[in-house]
């Protein structure tokens, strides 16, 4: 609905322009004013046109708007300083506003793209920690807007089985007599993030036991000792396991786990060393590696150890390879710490291999006051603690608000609010910005996600009070919409066009601003309007509804649930 109306003013714009002697471009966007005051759109046209007439852009608008033959969804067009401004009839576009809103509302035509999206890809060496988190919500949050927005994405999770960390656990197993099951911990991952710890320890101790984890490296790369691929297949599988669940919990899933041991296996990291070789990049020092100093890069990437293995750096770069070719974008989510790296395969795949290179969003890090949650063991805080934690605060907090609530009803609402707080709170900022997670703000029902969870929640206690199926119910022909209404409806309108415009710079921190308006719309719409019992009932218990599906939609883009009762 919104995009029919911006086509009508964008096509009245260029009809108008018929007026001047002046060419443009006609794939110009309109956008929002800041204030509805203003209009409900507004085109920034006049600034293209003065550079060609060589006149002021105020003096322009206003010759435009005077020219603009008004089409009949809006009320108005005026010039407001440079900008030209519609102004939509309310009378008539609210109802085909609501009447247009459906259950699947903001979702976007198909567009013929495939993106191969990775994210959170941890270390099975343990369980997640709080410096995946941001890495994992920012990455399924985005896919939720680019699949909205019409883009066949499909995520993966790209495996570190041949790193040396699970080498150090199996030598943990193998050689120190350590055993998983027996560690601390409620979940596998966390029993095997334990037994990590202690194998490190004692490699501190004493260095010359690394000589046997190197050994262990070689082995299992070479493929040929088949106990020892069990060994490692099983330990990767049991801690993958635990961080499953875990992102499983906090919404979040992945389509598919590539290993990257089926690089070196099928031999792909080999052909890319030889290639290199062949095309003479390849040096040789105490390692194997390519000098990327005249790429203005001083930092060698290194392909193979002293002893032949490859690392991570190879099998990441026969990986990328790979997925080109399983999409016609490759979109990596990575921490900031990446940079380098990320550098290194961008010029790797546009000098050398004459490929096109991935693109990457990287992230900085969060982190929590200090004091505001305490590590367990000292070790890290995992991604199952903060849930937790935040799940209990937001108990405390139901039960304080709700005291006839039983402890059986407040779990599932706490469940959403605390899941919902840390997934909103996360994706509020731009991936670029550094967050500092604050219990009291995250978890506020005045300010917080909560708030927003509980608009929804008012909104279906007040459909089911009225008793009546809203899909049976017309709109009164005599609606005569007020501001409040008119806020609302407005409010509704922009979701299209907020998706389109977040997933085509794929960032996700505009949803939540979004959410949090039509929130506060709704709650105006809510205190201030009778709805059951009043003249106008069965047409704002249309818009009601239609408010309540626009929400629940906005929020599942953030990954955050939206609770029928609080």
């Amino acid at each position: 609905m919104y995009f029919e109306i911006e086509k009508q003013a964008k096509d009245a714009i260029i009809k108008a322009i018929d007026n001047f002697d002046c060419e443009i471009d006609t794939d110009f966007k309109l956008e929002f004013p800041p204030n509805p005051d203003l209009g409900d759109l507004a085109s920034t046209i006049s600034f293209a046109l003065a550079k060609q007439l060589r006149r002021a852009p105020d003096g322009i608008a206003e010759e435009l708007a005077s020219c603009i033959e008004v089409p009949e969804i809006f009320e108005k067009v005026k010039a407001v300083g440079p900008y030209v401004n519609f102004f939509v009839d309310y009378s008539k576009f609210s109802k085909m506003l609501l009447d247009y809103v459906t259950d699947d509302y903001g979702q976007l035509e198909k567009v013929d793209e495939k993106i191969v999206l990775e994210h959170t890809s941890a270390n099975p060496n343990g369980p997640l920690h709080i410096g995946h988190v941001r890495n994992s919500i920012f990455g399924d949050s985005l896919t939720r807007l680019l699949k909205l927005a019409g883009r066949d994405v499909e995520t993966q999770y790209y495996v570190n089985d041949m790193g040396r960390q699970i080498a150090i656990i199996v030598f943990g197993i193998t050689e120190l007599g350590l055993k998983i099951e027996d560690q601390e911990g409620d979940k596998i991952d966390h029993k095997i993030g334990r037994l990590y710890f202690k194998t490190n320890q004692k490699l501190k101790e004493d260095e010359s036991l690394n000589s046997h984890v190197d050994a262990i490296i070689k082995r299992y790369e070479n493929g040929g000792d088949e106990q020892l691929n069990a060994l490692f297949e099983e330990v990767v599988e049991s801690c993958l396991s635990g961080i499953k669940e875990t992102l499983h919990r906090i919404n979040i899933n992945h389509d598919d786990f590539v290993w990257e041991g089926q690089f070196v296996r099928n031999g792909d990291v080999d052909s890319l060393v030889d290639y290199f070789t062949k095309e003479g990049f390849v040096r040789h020092d105490e390692v194997t590696y390519i000098d990327l100093i005249d790429f203005q890069i001083e930092k060698e990437f290194v392909l193979r150890r002293s002893d032949g293995s490859s690392l991570y750096s190879t099998r990441d770069l026969a990986y990328h390879r790979w997925k080109a070719t399983q999409g016609d974008v490759v979109l990596d989510i990575l921490g900031s710490d990446h940079k380098l790296a990320a550098k290194q395969i961008n010029v790797i795949f546009k000098e050398i291999l004459r490929e096109i290179p991935p693109e990457v969003i990287f992230y900085e890090f969060i982190t929590l006051p200090e004091g505001s949650m305490s590590t367990r063991r000292g070790v890290f805080i995992s991604v199952d603690e903060l849930v937790d934690e935040a799940v209990k605060r937001a108990a405390s907090e139901i039960e304080s608000r709700n005291p006839d609530l039983t402890p059986e009803e407040i779990k599932p609402i706490a469940e959403d609010i605390g899941i919902g707080a840390i997934r909103f709170f996360i994706n509020k900022l731009s991936p670029e910005k550094h967050i500092t997670f604050k219990w009291d703000e995250a978890l506020s029902f005045e300010r917080g996600c909560a708030s927003i969870q509980y608009a929804h929640a008012r909104a279906c206690k007040l459909l089911k009070k009225s008793g009546k199926d809203v899909s049976s119910l017309e709109i009164a022909d005599n609606w005569d919409v007020n501001d409040n209404e008119q806020d609302l409806v407005r409010t509704i309108a922009k979701f299209p066009q907020v998706v389109e415009d977040s997933a085509n710079k794929m960032r996700v921190h505009n949803i939540t601003q979004y959410c949090q308006d039509l929130a506060n719309s709704f709650n105006k719409f809510y205190k201030e309007e009778q709805v059951i019992g009043s003249d106008l009932e069965d047409t704002r218990l249309i818009l009601v509804d239609k408010a309540r599906v626009t929400l629940r939609n906005a929020l599942d883009i953030l990954g955050v649930s939206a609770p029928e009762k609080m």
